[in-house]
């Protein structure tokens, strides 16, 4: 069940920002590697590192990455580069950290086909430790991130935070997009852990 977050924005404050529809979720915390080349992609990559701007990533549920106008879902993830460099086929790579959750309000366009749109921020809840009959979970998690290489580095571990633990997790596991916007979509993390721990059970058991 979607829950009362996805209703609620956190000071009722509505901010514009660009938009990056994908085949993918950006959960908050989570890491997302991209390959930039349309130009309107490369013009908003450069405000972003020129001036620390943010942008939001949103799952797209009719069209391509590569149209201009496409259905996206209403509730997506802020990202922030924290890395970049140039790829051997000479496009431009960047990495980039999810931060907050936001709901659109309305979308518009400009002119070079970037999409945009007015967002309200949802609330979050506060960290809130890991329930007991959850501990094995963060035991699995911390073995995994433990065999990254590369990408390690760039992650902060909040282990003892159920809500960082359950985003964690939910990448971990091959899920479909529409799986993580349900997870993206609860608020209570401990809901997410419930969801997330027979799936993971399963995948060990297999």
């Amino acid at each position: 069940m979607v829950s009362a977050a996805v209703e609620t924005a956190r000071s009722g404050t509505i901010e514009d920002i660009a938009l990056f529809p994908l085949q993918s979720v950006l959960l908050p915390g989570g890491l997302l590697p991209l390959r930039i080349f349309e130009p309107r992609y490369v013009d908003l990559i450069g405000r972003c590192l020129r001036h620390n701007e943010i942008f939001g990533v949103v799952l797209i549920r009719n069209g391509s990455e590569t149209d201009s106008r496409v259905s996206t879902e209403q509730v997506g993830t802020s990202a922030r580069i924290i890395d970049f460099q140039s790829m051997p086929d000479g496009l431009l790579g960047v990495l980039c950290r999810g931060e907050r959750r936001f709901r659109i309000r309305e979308h518009s366009q400009q002119a070079d086909g970037l999409n945009r749109a007015a967002v309200d921020w949802l609330s979050e809840s506060e960290p809130t430790p890991v329930q007991p009959q959850f501990r094995s979970l963060v035991d699995v998690l911390r073995q995994a991130i433990a065999s990254l290489t590369n990408s390690q580095r760039f992650l902060e571990p909040h282990y003892e935070d159920a809500g960082w633990v359950s985003y964690r997790l939910a990448e971990l596991l091959p899920l479909e997009p529409a799986q993580l916007q349900r997870l993206l979509q609860l608020d209570d993390p401990s809901a997410r852990l419930h969801v997330l721990a027979p799936l993971i059970e399963g995948a060990e058991a297999g």
